[in-house]
């Protein structure tokens, strides 16, 4: 019996599976998407301090004044960027060591994420110390580089790693309640520091940690469906190959393509070049190639455009399907259409050969079992039944009649008027049947 046969990956229709190639491709996605997330958030701290560090200078250099009034006089230029540029540089690096891995498809290794998380989290706090030596600790904690933390623990959302963000926000609660501890002592004119105090602030730094934690895992889980979704399309490629037109791709993501075995009414299309082999032996196999290769470009994209799939290339033909993996209920007509295009379009691409090429079709319509089967690590979709049976022997006997296009009674029926044309061949002996069948001719 011949078949429609094309490849399918088991696992992706059945979901993903950690010892699969499948999965593998899963993992690469899922991990280019995450570097290009902590792109984007090494961007945004670039950009941050760049644009911290350019307002800050353009201030001191066009009115110092105001700098004095927010910093009571106290700021020198030279503090803040000692602290800037060298976290500027360091994100630098960071973002080329990014696009590196990115380069190499390897990701981060875990310890670099927390170490880098642990740097940049603590450049608020070395901006803290410098302010409270020159602010004094009471207004240095009241000012404006608490506030900085925060800015880490928000774009550590973009890591989409629950616990990376837990971290970031535990280091800056951390840090921040020692710095207002700890750091400097306390003179008998200020007042005693009140730990419940210090510690409600950092609690809340770590609140906003677990809070951009769980965005960013939310985030993670969306790209995660949505390299599922690109899934499934691979899927639709890997089942049917690259034998479907673009159309009929975008049906089969939009209603499905079901991996279960199912009884079809298919017009199932033979299609075989007519003394190929012997012509071919007084060619160079590269002139062979080539001689097909441009055959079955005008012969695929006219099926394409008729709503047919090419299920199986066959040496110097194919096996060709209307009806499946999708239902047509125009089915018969679009194969005749299709026919009859692809005899014209033949036609003309000899004009253009020295090689002149005459093809044999047989066309029949009926039932046919359409469904995977193979083992569990490797299926393919084939159509079985006496229907393809038949359609390979009406077109064999292109052959005997001298013919192009020959079909059966059912397709015959199923035109109605637009068969009108056909002309029958009489009851013919047909190999592999007790009876003989009766046989039409369309060209």
């Amino acid at each position: 019996m011949r078949q429609v046969q094309v490849m399918a990956d088991s696992q992706l229709a059945n979901g993903l599976n950690s010892d699969t190639p499948v999965s593998d491709a899963y993992r690469h996605a899922l991990i280019r998407e995450t570097l290009q997330t902590e792109l984007l958030r090494v961007k945004a701290l670039i950009i941050a301090a760049a644009l911290l560090g350019s307002v800050a200078w353009v201030t001191f250099l066009i009115a110092p004044q105001v700098l004095n009034r927010i910093w009571e006089g106290t700021l020198k230029p030279i503090y803040l960027f000692s602290i800037i540029v060298p976290f500027f540089l360091f994100e630098i690096a960071v973002y080329a060591l990014i696009k590196r891995q990115l380069a190499l498809g390897r990701d981060l290794p875990v310890w670099r994420r927390y170490l880098n998380a642990l740097i940049e989290t603590s450049v608020p706090t070395c901006m803290l110390a410098v302010q409270m030596g020159n602010m004094g600790g009471e207004r240095a904690l009241g000012f404006i580089v608490p506030l900085i933390y925060l800015m880490f623990v928000i774009v550590s959302t973009l890591r989409l790693d629950f616990w990376l963000s837990v971290f970031t926000g535990f280091v800056a609660a951390t840090e921040l309640f020692l710095m207002a501890m700890y750091y400097l002592p306390v003179s008998a004119f200020d007042p005693a520091p009140s730990a419940g105090y210090h510690g409600a602030r950092s609690l809340i730094i770590l609140a906003c940690g677990v809070l951009a934690g769980a965005v960013g895992s939310q985030l993670r889980r969306q790209f995660e469906k949505s390299i599922v979704a690109a899934s499934a399309r691979d899927r639709v490629t890997n089942l049917f190959g690259q034998h479907v037109s673009p159309q009929v791709a975008e049906r089969l993501l939009t209603e499905g393509a079901s991996a279960a075995s199912d009884h079809r009414q298919v017009a199932v299309m033979f299609v075989d070049f007519r003394s190929f082999t012997s012509a071919a032996r007084t060619r160079t196999p590269q002139q062979v190639v080539e001689r097909l290769d441009g055959a079955f470009a005008d012969l695929v994209e006219i099926l394409d455009r008729h709503h047919g799939i090419v299920n199986k290339f066959l040496g110097d033909g194919f096996l060709a399907l209307f009806g499946a993996p999708l239902d047509d209920p125009r089915a018969v007509h679009h194969a005749v259409a299709a026919a009859r295009e692809m005899l014209n379009a033949m036609e003309r691409n000899n004009k253009t050969n020295d090689w002149q090429l005459r093809i044999g079709i047989g066309l029949h319509f009926g039932a046919v079992v359409a469904g995977n089967i193979g083992s569990p690590r490797r299926k393919e979709y084939t159509v079985m039944g006496d229907t393809v049976n038949f359609a390979s022997r009406i077109e064999a006997l292109n052959k005997d009649f001298n013919s192009q296009f020959l079909i059966s009674s059912a397709v015959r029926d199923a035109l109605g008027e637009e068969g009108g044309d056909a002309v029958l061949l009489g009851e013919v002996p047909v190999k592999g049947y007790e009876q003989p069948m009766a046989i039409w001719r369309l060209a």
